[in-house]
């Protein structure tokens, strides 16, 4: 019998507080729907799952979404889960292929998608699947059933992946193909009037254009750094001290680099950036020596 699935991991993440509109970008995923892919990529604190569930809230489509968790790094796991968001739905969605997962002699993971691809495009109206944190994948197995899934897309389904990183697929087929649409950090940076909104309007700071221009170019629009930097900055009197020493050596940004980038890393990546901190400039055989 397999385990229960967390049902919260399908949950649409609700919005915390007033948020700064991404209206543009909302537009480009609406224009993207008939395509097989939107690919969310960008690192930590650039608001992917905001935009995300910002998206979501106005589609004209139906929505299901998935938190993935390291503990997805399982196949079978992973399908149960995809196919979970997938009856939120259609109910009875996916039943013959949970069966097929959870049987004891499993079958080919091909005939299970093969299974799956075709009850898509037989019962599911025109809908998105949403997989979110999708960087925390690391199995191959997951990547090669994700990829041969998008491959044989039905053109009901459109797929929506936020991640940190770029996934082990042909991503350049799909560009050249005009099946993916790319919203990446340059696009995620808030520009100067959204900066200006949300540090005076989201935040309620009343800055100056000046100070709202330089903590701009000192975060350059990366959405944690200036969430970071408005907390601090609540009840000071010295905001433009505060400004002019605003860096990533803070603590706030610090302990939020800690926990979400650092502590992600695997134990040999992290031994490698220990080891090579000590440099100001960094080559392939610098590093292989300080190693």
């Amino acid at each position: 019998m397999s385990a229960p699935l967390l049902s919260t991991k399908l949950n649409i993440p609700l919005p915390r507080g007033r948020q700064v509109s991404r209206l543009e970008l909302v537009a480009e995923i609406n224009a993207s729907l008939d395509r097989k892919l939107t690919l969310v990529s960008a690192p930590a604190g650039f608001g992917k799952t905001t935009l995300v569930s910002e998206w979501s809230r106005q589609a004209d489509r139906a929505v299901t979404w998935f938190s993935v968790d390291r503990g997805d790094n399982d196949v079978v796991r992973f399908l149960s889960y995809l196919i979970a968001a997938l009856q939120c739905i259609e109910t009875g969605f996916g039943s013959e292929g949970l069966e097929m997962l959870d049987g004891t002699l499993t079958p080919s993971l091909q005939k299970v998608l093969v299974f799956l691809i075709n009850e898509i495009d037989d019962l599911l109206p025109p809908s998105v699947l949403v997989l979110d944190d999708y960087h925390l994948v690391d199995n191959r197995e997951v990547h090669e059933a994700v990829e041969y899934l998008l491959e044989n897309l039905p053109g009901n389904l459109h797929l929506i992946i936020s991640t940190r990183a770029d996934p082990p697929w042909s991503i350049a087929r799909l560009r050249v193909s005009n099946q993916m649409t790319e919203i990446r950090v340059e696009d995620l940076r808030f520009d100067s009037p959204q900066v200006d909104e949300f540090l005076n309007q989201v935040m309620g700071l009343n800055l100056s254009t000046d100070q709202v221009t330089d903590l701009d170019r000192r975060t350059e629009g990366w959405a944690a750094g200036l969430q970071m930097a408005a907390l601090s900055m609540r009840g000071r009197v010295d905001v433009d001290d505060f400004i002019q020493s605003f860096a990533g050596s803070h603590r706030f940004v610090l302990d939020y680099l800690i926990e979400e980038v650092l502590n992600q890393q695997t134990r040999q990546v992290q031994e490698f950036l220990l080891r090579t901190s000590i440099l100001e400039r960094l080559s392939a055989a610098l590093c292989d020596a300080v190693c």
